[in-house]
């Protein structure tokens, strides 16, 4: 009997402490407990390294992205692979963080979308992402995808901080109107490239009307000793102010060398530069990888290509104005720019601003003269160009009037 009477005492006790288990579990019912202490590795395939400003600013989203999916309950740990543009090496990284149990592996760069299509089939999986590339939208994959911000938009905001840099120079004798020449060191011919160096001249243009604008291409996305070498050459060709489409600080040091102004990209330079650099236009992708790893995480399907998102929704942005060299009123200037180009009363390619070898261009124009989106659709209508509305990736690829090519050789 006393045995028995056991048995049913310890039964009763154990049968307790699974509903008192079950019973103080709710809140971990309803928000995944599983999900809580898992940890999911998330890989990114970069160009270069912590040495370069462009893998910088892919490194502090990074961070930032892991800080606010922690603050969601899904815990990531990020696994890197460096120096790798394009090619072989690349489609090895792939295939690495895929069988590390990466959930998505994001590719940093243009030029590397081709090695991770040859792999990314094997590993349905994962979630692969090339980033400032455009195939992965239209191929038969379910598992690839890819996404550009509109850094033309922030192009343009950094053109407005040059513009007003030159008038300040105007008005303070230091250089005539015609003296109003930016430097731009571009990496390629391509219409990324075009389509940031034009905006960046039409910014600045927009409150320096006799601004022109030299660019020189270097035939790389980062060559620190070419960037320097090639900013130094558009300073002796007269350049007053030199901005850039190149991965590394040398065009802003170069310009702090030589008394000359600088506007960066990817990150501040102002640390390198403090006497030269005004203010760098950024893509800031720290929204981008939240929703990706959050949709893959909750099981939902991520979007084949991220359209439409730029100043508006903050994955577009400057770095803090250098307000100890920036022109009096370039705050503001930007302020008014920026509010403009959000609510759509500023198109930044409005092509009342601009002309091509002496004409306006019109939809008859660019139908015999330039690419056109997916489909065939003609990018001029309306009164503007419509950069990064039917795809993410740019696609203006117009040489205007006011800008001086050196060198076509890339």
């Amino acid at each position: 009997m006393k045995k028995l009477f056991a048995c049913l005492l310890a039964m009763m006790m154990v049968l307790s402490l699974v509903a008192c288990s079950n019973g103080g579990n709710t809140d971990t019912e309803n928000t995944g407990n599983d999900d809580e202490t898992k940890t999911y590795t998330v890989g990114m395939v970069c160009i270069g390294n912590s040495e370069m400003a462009y893998d910088r600013n892919f490194y502090n989203a990074a961070d930032n992205a892991k800080e606010i999916l922690a603050q969601k309950g899904i815990n990531i740990e990020w696994k890197y692979t460096y120096d790798h543009p394009e090619g072989d090496p690349v489609a090895d990284d792939c295939i690495e963080l895929a069988e590390d149990g990466a959930i998505a592996v994001f590719l940093n760069s243009y030029g590397m979308e081709n090695a991770m299509l040859k792999v990314a089939g094997d590993y349905p999986d994962t979630v692969f992402a090339a980033l400032t590339n455009e195939g992965s939208k239209s191929d038969e994959l379910e598992n690839t995808v890819n996404a550009f911000p509109s850094i033309y938009e922030g192009r343009y905001l950094a053109g407005v901080a040059a513009g007003m840099k030159l008038n300040e120079m105007i008005a303070n004798n230091e250089i005539t109107e015609e003296e109003a020449v930016l430097g731009y060191v571009g990496a390629y011919t391509y219409s990324e490239v075009v389509s940031g160096y034009t905006a960046f001249y039409l910014g600045a243009r927009s409150v320096c009307p006799s601004a022109t604008m030299l660019v020189e291409f270097i035939g790389s996305w980062g060559d620190p000793a070419m960037e320097a070498t090639t900013a130094q050459d558009l300073i002796d060709r007269g350049a007053v102010i030199v901005s850039q489409h190149s991965d590394s600080t040398t065009p802003a040091t170069t310009c702090q060398q030589n008394g000359k102004y600088h506007v960066g990209y990817n990150i501040s330079m102002t640390d390198v530069a403090p006497d030269a650099s005004i203010v760098s236009s950024t893509i800031d992708w720290t929204n981008y990888f939240v929703y990706v790893i959050e949709t893959i995480v909750n099981g939902g399907t991520v979007a084949q290509d991220y359209i439409g998102y730029g100043l508006k929704t903050g994955d577009v942005k400057l770095t803090e104005l250098n307000e100890a060299i920036a022109a009096e009123g370039t705050k503001e200037a930007i302020d008014a720019a920026a509010d403009a180009i959000s609510n759509g009363s500023l198109m930044v390619f409005d092509t009342s601003k601009f002309t091509v070898n002496g004409e306006t261009p019109t939809e008859s124009f660019i139908d015999m003269n330039a690419d056109f989106t997916p489909d065939d659709t003609n990018a001029i209508s309306d009164g503007y160009y419509h950069e990064s509305f039917y795809k993410s990736a740019p696609s203006f690829d117009l040489r205007i009037d006011g800008i001086t090519l050196i060198n076509e050789a890339y």
